[in-house]
């Protein structure tokens, strides 16, 4: 169970420059504040994760990132609106090249995620900034969805960590919106924990 105290110092943690293992609706990731490169470059390296592949940028309020993220077209938004929050990572247009550390070797393109929270972990809601972030695993290695999953070496190098219990265990669908304000086009990328007929419905009523 995560609490309102928990929360809180996660925050700090991300504030400050940390790395927190914590638990999303998927799996387990880590987080880091998306604009340091001293704590992005300390995330990918407890991953063994290359420097150039991108990560996603969290919310943990809808409403948060669509301010964050003003550009994007009605289109785009109604659909976000429909699928968000829940398990996908969807792939938008990027033109103000926002959270470029995020991005990896595309700056036109950011992935963003925010989470369907349990009540065991719904106390992250109050968490009023993003985070860099990406699975609390080894590059390449199992998703984590059990705290007990996420390798020792992570766990004991994070500056903090968060136990939300059992996790569903399954990795967020990618989806790639970044044509969908031009022409309602959208692809998954990789299937996960929300199925292609959901996104499909979205995209039909966006």
């Amino acid at each position: 169970m995560i609490t309102a105290s928990d929360a809180e110092t996660f925050g700090r943690c991300i504030a400050v420059g940390g790395v927190a293992v914590f638990p999303a609706d998927t799996v387990y990731g880590l987080a880091c504040e998306p604009d340091t490169r001293e704590a992005v470059e300390r995330l990918y390296a407890l991953k063994g994760r290359r420097p150039d592949k991108p990560a996603a940028v969290m919310f943990f309020d809808p409403e948060l990132a669509f301010a964050a993220l003003p550009e994007l077209g009605q289109r785009t938004r109604s659909l976000l609106e429909r699928l968000l929050p829940g398990g996908i990572t969807a792939l938008l247009p990027n033109p103000l090249r926002r959270y470029p550390l995020a991005c990896g070797p595309d700056p036109h393109t950011l992935g963003l995620r925010v989470p369907a929270l349990r009540p065991e972990t719904e106390a992250l809601a109050e968490m009023r900034w993003p985070v860099l972030q990406s699975s609390a695993n080894r590059a390449g290695g199992m998703d984590a969805h059990h705290l007990d999953e996420v390798p020792e070496e992570i766990r004991r190098s994070a500056d903090l960590v968060l136990d939300g219990g059992q996790l569903d265990g399954t990795p967020s669908t990618v989806v790639d919106l970044r044509r969908f304000e031009l022409d309602g086009m959208w692809a998954v990328l990789r299937q996960g924990a929300v199925p292609e007929r959901d996104i499909d419905l979205a995209a039909a009523d966006a």
